[in-house]
């Protein structure tokens, strides 16, 4: 069998583990959804969001550049930074063979509101964690199983959200191999097509119900 990223980042040295963890961990750490908030692992974060306390997970370091840090948030709380409004909530991951606390992220910025699963598994959300998902224009959902949301189950959850967008992620080389297939012909989207990336702004929403956006960065 052809060893996947993950395995032959896990053999890395710690230093050059923690600068893969981020790309490998992606949007559950910090390219993807930093990417967000403005901001590219080049040129530093002024936010960085860690949804689990796991070493695939946790790539903060890899979006420090020189002297510029940025601000960490690691689990539940409220919070704003420089006119963005994070809050953080806390619901369950098996990632990685283990319960652990997994943090969704909802984020407005721009007059955007943005959800980020992060690893969570079960099928629901805690009532009280959707109560703060109202009105969400792009959320980003993990797809892959194997201790995150199975395919079948992040579009029913995804669905029940209302999102404007559906991004999903955590798939590819970790989880189920066929887990982005799955996923598009649960919502009857087999056609759709990866893109490199995503610019959007508020207007670019309108009209939107749900729309699925595939991006080339599977994992993150």
């Amino acid at each position: 069998m052809k060893e996947g990223r993950l395995e032959r980042m896990r053999k890395l040295p710690a230093r050059e583990k923690r600068k893969l963890a981020v790309l490998i961990a992606g949007a559950i750490t910090g390219v993807i959804f930093l990417s967000w908030l403005g901001i590219m692992a080049r040129f530093g974060a002024d936010i960085a969001c860690v949804g689990l306390n796991h070493d695939d997970m946790n790539g903060v370091e890899s979006v420090t550049l020189g002297d510029k840090k940025p601000f960490v948030i690691g689990g539940p709380g409220e919070y704003e930074i420089g006119g963005v409004t994070v809050v953080g909530l806390p619901t369950l991951s098996r990632y990685g063979s283990q319960e652990r606390i997994n943090t969704v992220y909802s984020v407005t910025m721009e007059g955007m509101s943005l959800c980020f699963l992060g690893a969570h598994e079960p099928k629901d959300l805690p009532k009280e964690v959707m109560e703060h998902l109202d009105n969400i224009d792009i959320l980003f959902v993990p797809i892959g199983g194997d201790g995150v949301l199975t395919p079948q189950d992040a579009y029913r959850l995804a669905v029940s959200i209302e999102p404007r967008l559906i991004i999903p992620i955590h798939y590819g080389e970790v989880g189920m191999s066929k887990a982005l297939s799955v996923f598009l012909k649960e919502a009857g989207e087999e056609s759709v097509k990866a893109i490199d990336k995503l610019t959007i702004k508020k207007k670019d929403l309108e009209g939107k119900e749900g729309d699925i956006v595939v991006l080339d960065n599977p994992l993150g």
